[in-house]
């Protein structure tokens, strides 16, 4: 129940951070106050065709993304709430459509400033998906193996954040971090060495997340995040989850995009997992 209720105030700080950034009144001093960002992207991707004798099935593909950013730096804090939402599906041939992507991400990081260099911090973060998944393990079966908020990734940590340079930013410190589900439990949560079936597994550990942004050119941005988590018990067991968007501009509101990720989790998989995408996509800018 505590392990639940600590989950449940952890995603309730992040949206009630976007609330509350939303609703802020701009600040008289330029150096402080709100800098609100929300990006939406739509990606679409179709191929048909009729008597082609070369071979080849029909495709239409599918994605949006909403990128949202709300940072409040004032003189003693600066207050950081970021969002990523997207979903997208895929169609090949006479198959259905499938989830090409799906994610909810919240994160919230409140950082105290004593120096210009290294600063205390808190932060809580928020990990899930919108829409049932499933594994296709040949044409006519598909398994159900996850929904919304199973599982779902919660954390909360302290720690000292470190910014040397604009558009570079790491910080480290103690984490706890929940794992949370309810229908399938043996995949994300269960301890296989114990009798009982585990729906929720609780990790104390070490954090480090680092943000890197670059501009490449005139019309280009790479983007990355890597987030380490090293639990207390087996620190050469670390979970990575390392997410890196480049962005080519073609103009005001078309961009190319190529995502890669890799998720790696023991707990979940002995083995890596990678995910990619390249599209041509609109993009425009809400806020």
């Amino acid at each position: 129940i505590m392990n639940r209720f600590s989950s449940l105030l952890t995603m309730t700080i992040c949206i009630c951070s976007f609330v509350h950034a939303s609703l802020a009144q701009e600040q008289e001093q330029p150096e402080y106050g709100w800098k609100k960002n929300i990006v939406g992207t739509l990606n679409l991707t179709q191929v048909s065709f009729s008597n082609w004798t070369q071979g080849g099935e029909d495709a239409f593909a599918w994605q949006v993304i909403l990128d949202n950013k709300f940072v409040n730096d004032q003189e003693k804090f600066n207050w950081a709430t970021s969002g990523k939402f997207a979903f997208g599906k895929t169609k090949l041939g006479d198959s259905g459509f499938r989830k090409s992507i799906d994610e909810i991400k919240l994160e919230s990081v409140l950082i105290y400033k004593l120096s210009t260099l290294i600063n205390p911090y808190a932060a809580v973060t928020a990990l899930t998906q919108f829409a049932d998944g499933f594994q296709y393990p040949d044409d006519s079966t598909r398994v159900k193996v996850s929904k919304f908020l199973d599982p779902g990734y919660f954390t909360q940590s302290v720690g000292l954040a470190i910014e040397p340079t604009e558009g570079f930013k790491t910080r480290l410190g103690a984490s706890l971090k929940e794992t949370v589900t309810s229908d399938f439990p043996r995949l994300y949560a269960d301890d296989p060495e114990t009798d009982e079936i585990e729906k929720t597994r609780t990790e104390v550990g070490m954090e480090s997340i680092t943000d890197f942004s670059r501009s490449l050119g005139e019309n280009m941005v790479l983007t990355c995040k890597l987030e380490l988590f090293s639990n207390v018990k087996a620190f050469d067991e670390i979970d990575v989850n390392w997410d890196n968007l480049f962005t080519a501009k073609i103009s005001k509101y078309v961009n190319v995009n190529f995502n890669f990720r890799l998720f790696y989790d023991r707990n979940i998989s002995a083995k890596r997992q990678i995910s990619q995408s390249l599209a041509l996509g609109l993009t425009y800018t809400i806020l």
